[in-house]
């Protein structure tokens, strides 16, 4: 071994997937051979299960699983027949999906700003939304507000607005299933939430799936009757026009085996982000959470003084530390969305954090001693 191999630090994973694939060992091969022997791999028995689980754990009353997190919220969208001329309201800081989906079903996102501490949907920035699109002749139909991080949205405030604008809630968990907000968890906040099992997420499969949790029975119906081509009374009977947004069964089996030590892996996320706040609080701005909210903290992400995060990614790389920025342009500069409205002066706290954020490593498996090595080599990036 040459010396600058010897030198080389070892480098550190952003999530480590490998080490709750440790954890789990033989239990989650033991449940895809149970798929592999019943050979019903598209809406098997584990599906079933797996929605009856999903809907227990967040205390709603169905679970309607789907293909991912992005066919989750276009279900959504298509059961609440929204599409043309209607407008639905979404924070520009975010991922794309989020106003993906409302392109797709031929309404128009109207962009509204977040809030500076939350990185959510700001309620002030979603009325003046509201008016923007009515300016317009657009039928404000809905607003998707995002747990961005981990951390809810400010659910009470949104609801109110909502109903005094006759807006349907579409809760993006997709970073955030398994957060309370008030004691309650999200899945039961907002007419529908929608979450991704993205193999990233908190709670993640081997592959793609999502799912929607609602109260409504009706809704839940209609949602199955769309991830299957819009079928009625069998394969045949087609009702409505839909989609195919189907959970395999395979992932089902998978996410039945993550689901039971979830609640441990939240409160490993918990801890971790605490030891991160206390070692970086006085160097960088950290996440802050809102009285009465939990997270499970799908990124750690801080802030820095602009000019700044170039810098600490590089240094940081140097070292074997990987980071990430979620995210560097909002969707309201980015280019397919730039003909899109936006609310009454504009988006600048979105612009702010996007020039401002930076992410680092964060799993529940992320042990102390590694934790230790991130947090000293920003403390020594940043000068302090």
């Amino acid at each position: 071994m040459n010396q600058r191999a010897r030198l080389d630090p070892v480098p550190i994973p952003f999530i480590d997937v490998a080490a709750q694939r440790r954890r789990l060992g033989r239990s989650v091969d033991e449940a895809i051979a149970r798929v592999l022997g019943h050979c019903q791999f598209i809406l098997g028995p584990e599906v079933r299960a797996l929605e009856a689980e999903l809907a227990a754990f967040c205390g709603a009353r169905h679970a309607v699983t789907c293909a991912s997190g992005t066919d989750a919220l276009v279900l959504a969208l298509m059961a609440q027949e929204i599409g043309p001329g209607d407008a639905v309201i979404c924070p520009s800081f975010t991922f794309t999906a989020t106003a993906e989906v409302v392109a797709l079903v031929g309404a128009t996102p109207v962009f509204a700003d977040v809030e500076e501490a939350s990185f959510n949907l700001d309620p002030e920035s979603l009325q003046r939304a509201c008016a923007a699109a009515r300016e317009l002749g657009l039928r404000p139909r809905a607003v998707i507000p995002v747990d961005l991080f981990g951390q809810p949205a400010d659910h009470d405030r949104i609801a109110s607005i909502a109903a005094a604008q006759e807006l349907f809630v579409l809760d993006d968990a997709a970073q955030a299933f398994g957060a309370t907000y008030k004691n309650r968890r999200l899945g039961t906040l907002a007419p529908a939430t929608a979450t991704s099992f993205f193999p990233a997420k908190p709670l993640g499969c081997y592959g793609d799936g999502g799912a929607v949790l609602t109260d409504d029975e009706e809704l839940a119906q209609v949602m199955r009757s769309l991830r299957v081509h819009g079928e009625g009374r069998g394969k045949y009977d087609c009702v409505r026009i839909g989609i195919n947004g189907r959970l395999d069964t395979i992932q089902a089996a998978v996410l039945m085996e993550k689901l039971k030590i979830f609640p441990e892996e939240i409160l490993a996320r918990e801890r971790i982000a605490r030891r991160y706040s206390a070692g970086l609080v006085d160097v960088a701005t950290v996440p802050r959470l809102a009285q009465g909210s939990t997270s499970v903290w799908a990124q750690y992400t801080i802030r820095l003084a602009p000019g700044r995060r170039d810098a600490l990614a590089a240094a940081l790389k140097s070292q074997g530390i990987p980071t990430a920025i979620h995210y560097p342009t909002p969707l309201h500069r980015q280019q397919p969305y730039q003909r899109f409205p936006i609310a009454a002066g504009g988006a600048p706290v979105s612009e702010r954090l996007a020039e401002e954020v930076i992410s680092l490593p964060m799993h529940a498996y992320l042990d102390a001693m590694t934790q230790d090595r991130i947090i000293a080599a920003v403390r020594r990036a940043l000068g302090r």
